[in-house]
């Protein structure tokens, strides 16, 4: 396709050409109707000159009879510009006046016609157009008296002439702007093009250039960078994962097999396949919670939890959890404490009680106190967890804190990546998944997962925005409930 053919195919030309037409019909039907009207106005002027003049020669021949009428129109037709006069006998004959000839019949009828005429002492031969009034008078004499139609010829002649230079220049600019605005357009809807034909072809950084002038192209293009961000963080995140599993997944996956095989060639009495089985049901257990946790994380990151979002209070979630995990605190050593004041939220209760129980595993897994940095004076302090949900603002903090070494600042942001384990956790059970399932849930509320330093030890801190009315809503489900501290 050429270009001039991309061009007239734009929309933006044809709205131009649709406005065009509709702008130049509207002009001509102004203009129409000014020399529509400006013609009207014209035509009852002579009409009331003429109306007016045969009167007052009525009033003459009635006073003063033929002779009086006829020195009277020979006086006024020598007058300059005067009317069209004429006096004719019953028989048609003309007696007084200035009008050479008529059309044929004018004189035989009386009223208003529109005719062609021409004077006595006009030298051209060609007719003009004349407006006259046919009088009858008394003995059969006909009296006529007209007004030449040239004035109004002329004006409308300067209208229609004007009429049709200002739709001429109104197509001419109007084709202009719209060629400039559709190759204006154009242009940058072909940029647009050609960043999409290249992320098409596989380059996901490409980004749709961004104008200066805030239009609704530069809105959409930069609605289409954050979507196109966003694509790029989920594609590198599935290849990240893709990678992870490949890896991650490998050696407890060959590990499994390498004890199945080893329990066919060395166990030979029953307690020994017991056990070689009881240990591959605790690496596939293992491997299964690996699994439901990447499930868990791309059922956040994708939205479909949206769905099943209500009302709760995050002071009932921390409880819960705290009641779960007290056990397995205490038998590490541990204390876990909680912390809670009426916190309503609103969002996915089972993704925020599993992202809460990740935060808690991971302080009772990685919060031992380190004998290294810590005095022994500190060690009752620092075997403890704690557990809160409050309201700060317009968000809803539900937070773990341990005293354990915690996490660099610098390794923060890479801590909450898929199967990302620091230097120091890596001798320990788990998957790294952990936190990059809390990061995914804070995500899915509208929040973030905020690691900070709880010198020494880390705050692992879920922030949720607060929605309005769930406070009421809650009150209006159950009765207050007292808030207890354990």
């Amino acid at each position: 396709m050429t270009a001039f053919g991309k061009l007239v195919r734009t929309t933006a030309f044809r709205l131009t050409l649709v406005y065009l037409f509709l702008f130049a019909l509207f002009a001509a039907s102004l203009l129409g109707y000014f020399a529509w009207n400006t013609r009207r106005l014209i035509t009852e002027q002579i009409a009331t000159t003429v109306n007016a003049e045969t009167g007052e020669l009525s009033d003459i021949f009635t006073r003063r009879g033929l002779h009086g009428l006829v020195f009277n129109i020979e006086n006024r037709a020598l007058r300059p510009g005067a009317n069209l006069y004429l006096v004719a006998t019953p028989q048609g004959r003309a007696i007084a006046g200035n009008v050479g000839s008529l059309a044929p019949g004018v004189m035989a009828s009386t009223g208003w016609s529109e005719t062609a005429y021409r004077r006595l002492d006009d030298q051209d031969s060609g007719d003009h157009r004349a407006l006259v009034l046919v009088s009858e008078l008394g003995g059969g004499f006909r009296l006529l008296i007209g007004r030449d139609l040239e004035e109004r010829r002329r004006l409308f002649g300067i209208v229609a002439k004007a009429a049709q230079w200002s739709v001429l220049i109104v197509v001419v600019l109007g084709l202009g702007g719209g060629i400039f605005v559709a190759r204006r357009v154009l242009r940058r809807i072909d940029a647009m093009t050609g960043t999409t034909q290249r992320i098409m072809a596989g380059d996901l950084s490409g980004r749709l250039p961004v104008g200066r002038s805030g239009d609704e192209l530069d809105r959409l293009a930069e609605n289409l960078n954050a979507m196109l961000e966003r694509i790029e963080a989920l594609m590198m995140g599935l290849k990240e994962v893709s990678d992870n599993i490949a890896h991650d997944l490998k050696t407890p996956l060959t590990r499994l097999r390498n004890r199945a095989e080893e329990a066919l060639a060395k166990s030979g009495s029953e307690a020994e396949y017991r056990t070689a089985l009881e240990r591959t049901i605790e690496e596939s257990d293992g491997l299964i919670r690996t699994f439901n946790a990447l499930l868990m994380i791309a059922r956040a990151e994708s939205g479909q939890a949206r769905g099943n979002m209500d009302d709760f209070d995050a002071a009932d979630v921390a409880k819960g959890i705290h009641e779960l995990y007290e056990p397995l605190a205490e038998d590490d050593g541990m204390t876990l404490h909680v912390r809670t004041a009426s916190t309503p939220l609103h969002g996915n209760r089972e993704l925020i009680s599993q992202a809460l129980a990740n935060l808690v595993e991971n302080a009772i897994k990685y919060g031992k106190p380190d004998p290294v940095v810590q005095p022994l004076s500190a060690a009752a302090d620092a075997k403890e967890i704690l557990i809160e949900a409050r309201r700060e603002g317009d968000f809803v903090l539900i937070s773990v804190t341990d005293h354990g070494p915690g996490i660099p600042e610098s390794d923060r942001k890479h801590a909450v990546e898929r199967f990302v384990r620091l230097e120091a956790s890596r001798t320990q059970p788990g998957s790294g998944l952990g936190l990059s399932l809390a990061s995914a849930v804070a995500t899915l509320h509208g929040g973030e997962l905020r690691l900070g330093d709880a010198h020494p030890g880390l705050t692992a801190t879920l922030a949720i925005p607060a929605a309005a009315g769930v406070s009421d809503r809650l009150a209006a489900q159950t009765p207050d409930v007292p808030q207890k501290v354990a």
